[in-house]
């Protein structure tokens, strides 16, 4: 087992050597056309597959994986570049929520795009206005229940003249009595909701004051 490990240790500083020489001799510069066109033909030829394969018949100092990126990101056909439409902005967001940052599989449900177009996208610019429209909602469900609360102090100060009123009013009964038969303060406490979950009155109050 010591002899076995010893081995391990000697092999592995030299694939690494080698690996680390033919990533020095390959170009990380921008692509050519010339270059573009070299890999094309070889996919043509070959397949999109072994991309290190792929590399060397096309006669380019690149490694497999920028010749793959450089295929799927930039050359493959039917590839959708910008122009993102409001459609698939409400699509990215929606498949965002539920599969998080797995952009591949958000590209796969938006045909012609790619998980690298879609990443830079949400990053730079889509991310930023989820948030702001998030942050503007939750101000409007709170300015709602800031006016529910008014309301329903307004509406409580009626119900407990009116029990004044009738108080006053009856005969033969204790002052004070009332018809109700239920807790006003109760009935109208909305303290322990959720401002999302109120959006709806915020909407009926809008409505009546109109």
């Amino acid at each position: 087992m010591d002899d076995h490990e010893s081995a391990k240790e000697e092999v592995n500083p030299a694939v690494m050597l080698k690996n680390q020489s033919a990533e020095k001799g390959a170009n990380r510069g921008s692509w050519t056309d010339e270059e573009d066109r070299k890999l094309a033909e070889a996919i043509e030829i070959y397949g999109p597959k072994r991309w290190k394969t792929i590399a060397s018949k096309a006669g380019l100092k690149r490694c497999g994986k920028s010749c793959r990126l450089r295929w799927m990101n930039y050359l493959r056909p039917h590839i959708k570049r910008g122009n993102i439409s409001d459609q698939e902005e409400d699509l990215i967001v929606r498949l965002h929520k539920l599969l998080g940052n797995r952009w591949s599989l958000i590209a796969g449900r938006l045909p012609g795009r790619t998980d690298n177009e879609i990443k830079n996208y949400w990053n730079s610019h889509l991310s930023k206005k989820v948030h702001q429209k998030e942050k503007q909602s939750k101000g409007t469900a709170e300015m709602g229940c800031s006016r529910i609360r008014k309301k329903r102090k307004a509406m409580m100060n009626e119900v407990k003249a009116d029990r004044t009123r009738e108080g006053n009013s009856s005969s033969g009964g204790a002052p004070g009595d009332s018809k109700l038969s239920f807790d006003v303060d109760d009935f109208f406490d909305f303290s322990n909701e959720d401002p999302m979950t109120l959006e709806w009155i915020s909407k009926f109050t809008e409505m009546d004051d109109g």
